[in-house]
């Protein structure tokens, strides 16, 4: 069976193997203080240009999102997320666990404005309520739609008068920032945002994520947290590694691009054939709403994902392309859902 399940299930890019297996009895400092986690700093800041930020390496999302929120945040100050956010439905409340309530707002698509956020400040008025603080996003967001340059400027704007954080969670930066229609660049996000991350678990890595911190007043001891809270690898160098190859040559942003590119291809066939879908979603996950019948099927030959049950007789599912999706995939499925739709019964 092939998956569409999520864009992590491939190893990692056939350069990044490489790398490591060309380096595998090479010498190196632990815990992130070696040759090869320094050079991905340099390389990431001039992508970004922006030289005075922070860079830290951290195994994986859950745990960057909760090292870093955990850190930035006091002990009775929350964090403001979409209902959909991946802090609030898929890490297992780690957030909370670090004893920071997390407020999430019902969007109507995944996106959080400073319309939406208001009632909530409104709302949390003095000290008998938890003090919001944080404003977290992720571009893409978990129902695939993007931000646009305006919006994040508008949150931007809206988090500094209000005297709060703005996080940006980039697991799936890279499809985010090559998606059809985005204006956002990634050097913007240094001057829009308090601290993001460059996914690369969902780009092509092994595992990893490049945690930047723009915002001078979060820098200051910040390793002390990722090291009580494991995320701080004895072996960094292997992230290191990993995100040199990623910022060679422009493989990241070309990974991204590629896994929208064959989302693109799929999105065609579901719409020749009249499916609906849950939003615009122009990055690598697709939300088809299918009849239950149909769903069946397609399940019997590839691994999907549900994510919603509209009515009784239909369901969302997800599909996700990646990295290493290849468009004979996608041709293979769309001869299955071809022959699926033809033999209904």
């Amino acid at each position: 069976m092939y998956s569409f399940k999520n864009d992590y299930s491939e190893s990692a890019h056939p350069n990044i193997l490489k790398a490591i297996i060309d380096a595998g009895l090479e010498q190196n400092d632990g815990y992130g203080m070696d040759s090869h986690c320094e050079n991905a700093k340099v390389l990431i800041k001039k992508a970004i240009q922006c030289e005075s930020a922070d860079i830290h390496f951290l195994p994986g999302g859950t745990i960057t999102n909760s090292t870093f929120i955990s850190y930035a945040l006091k002990p009775y100050q929350a964090v403001i997320s979409a209902d959909t956010g991946h802090i609030n439905i898929h890490e297992t409340g780690a957030v909370e666990a670090s004893g920071h309530k997390i407020l999430d707002i019902a969007t109507p698509d995944g996106k959080l404005t400073p319309e939406l956020i208001q009632p909530v400040l409104a709302q949390h008025q003095d000290e008998h309520w938890v003090q919001p603080k944080m404003v977290y996003i992720s571009n893409p967001t978990e129902i695939g739609t993007i931000y646009y340059k305006t919006e994040l400027e508008n949150l931007s704007k809206y988090c500094k008068e209000n005297d709060m954080l703005l996080f940006l969670d980039g697991a799936r930066l890279a499809m985010g920032l090559t998606a059809k229609g985005n204006d956002i660049a990634l050097i913007d996000l240094p001057k829009l945002v308090d601290a993001f991350y460059i996914g690369g678990t969902k780009v092509g890595a092994l595992f990893g994520e490049a945690l930047v911190i723009t915002n001078d007043l979060l820098k200051k001891d910040f390793r002390f947290n990722m090291k009580q809270r494991g995320a701080i690898l004895a072996k960094g160098w292997l992230l290191g590694m990993q995100f040199e190859e990623l910022f060679k040559d422009n493989l990241y942003f070309e990974l991204g691009l590629h896994a929208n590119n064959m989302a693109y291809l799929l999105k065609t066939i579901f719409e020749k054939a009249g499916v609906s879908f849950l939003g615009d979603a122009p990055s690598n996950q697709l939300f088809p709403i299918l009849p239950n019948w149909l769903l069946e099927k397609i399940s019997q030959k590839y691994i999907i994902s549900v994510w919603s049950k509209p009515d009784s007789h239909h369901t969302c599912a997800r599909f996700c392309t990646s990295w290493a999706t290849q468009e004979t995939d996608i041709i293979s499925f769309e001869k299955d859902f071809s022959e699926m739709l033809i033999n209904k019964k």
